[in-house]
């Protein structure tokens, strides 16, 4: 199967506005290009088997088509948090960490924008969803790849440990690069070899010089060349402190925010459930008068069909005595 091909297709469906999806994979199946090769048939197939994004997804997709720099910024800043983080930059990390809340509050409102360009407005609980998907591209390479290709097809979750689970988190995972961290060199370059045979050098003649009194000068300079320091114990618990410190500023913050929403969402339904019970009693009302109203057709027209075949009787009577009228005048004459 032609790869290149599905993540073409592809590309195009998840840059689709949400409800058109559906129909546009199934007109893409049929127009893929006609069976008859083992390799067209596993294309249909394939294009039949990409998932339909959740509301979330597509809105992440949505600022990957749309608004790519917004991504972008937020992938540059994941990038000096985790070279803050090799670093034990605690300073640094709890000044990026207000960064990230700021870029992703921002985010998250562009991403309101975009769905609702592509005629859907998001919810509290997929704005919330879409904020951990973009807090998960901060915390992984990996992530923020996923997050960038417009082919995500559910939510992403980082815990601050463990890299972000991507497993069935894209429609074509092949066309995601894996961030692969760089190996250490099995070979031995010249100049890497050139110290090596240095050091093996100062080594062997090490000993002998030792023993000659004039040569301790030059033995101390060497014991005393510095050596690169490696973070202490304190350097590392500072560093873990802060980002625990910059991760509960955040938990705290973000509580709030759920606790804001909560608050929103209560209100409206206690307004929505007033107008409700107001609708339902005006309703009834409504129904009480309808009711009567049909009574009251009933008896009218029950009263005109009486009214009706009374007046007939009069006008039969009437017609009588005209003609009685007519007979006793012709006799008369």
């Amino acid at each position: 199967m032609d790869d290149k091909a599905l993540t073409a297709i592809a590309l195009e469906l998840y840059a689709l506005p949400f409800d058109e999806f559906m129909a546009a994979r199934t007109a893409a199946a049929k127009s893929a290009p006609a069976a008859g090769s083992g390799a067209a048939k596993e294309l249909t197939a394939a294009v039949k088997a990409l998932p339909k994004p959740s509301a979330a997804a597509w809105t992440v997709n949505m600022m990957a088509v749309h608004e790519p720099t917004v991504l972008a910024r937020l992938a540059d800043l994941g990038q000096r948090m985790r070279a803050a983080q090799a670093s034990l930059n605690a300073a640094s990390l709890r000044e990026l960490a207000r960064e990230r809340r700021t870029l992703l509050a921002a985010a998250v409102e562009t991403a309101r924008s975009v769905a609702e360009r592509q005629g859907r407005a998001i919810s509290a609980t997929i704005a919330a969803d879409v904020e951990q998907t973009l807090r998960a591209l901060t915390a992984d390479e990996g992530a923020a790849a996923a997050v960038q290709s417009g082919m995500l097809v559910q939510v992403l979750s980082a815990d601050g440990v463990d890299t972000v689970d991507l497993d069935g988190a894209v429609a074509v995972p092949g066309a995601v690069p894996v961030p692969r961290t760089p190996a250490l060199p099995t070979t031995v370059s010249p100049h890497s070899a050139s110290a090596a045979e240095a050091e093996q050098h100062q080594r062997t003649t090490a000993a002998p010089a030792a023993r000659l009194p004039a040569d301790q000068p030059r033995l101390k300079a060497v014991r005393e060349t510095p050596r690169p320091a490696s973070p202490s114990a304190l350097e590392k618990a500072r560093a873990a402190w802060a980002e625990a410190k910059s991760a509960e500023e955040e938990a705290t913050q973000l509580a709030a925010e759920r606790q804001n929403q909560l608050a929103e969402a209560a209100s409206d339904v206690s307004e929505l459930t007033s107008e409700t019970r107001d609708l339902r009693a005006r309703l009834k009302a409504a129904e009480e008068e309808l009711d009567s109203a049909r009574k009251q057709l009933a008896t009218a027209a029950a009263e005109a069909k009486q009214a009706a075949r009374a007046a007939g009787k009069v006008q039969r009577s009437a017609m009588l005595a005209h003609e009685r009228v007519l007979r006793l005048g012709n006799t008369r004459g």
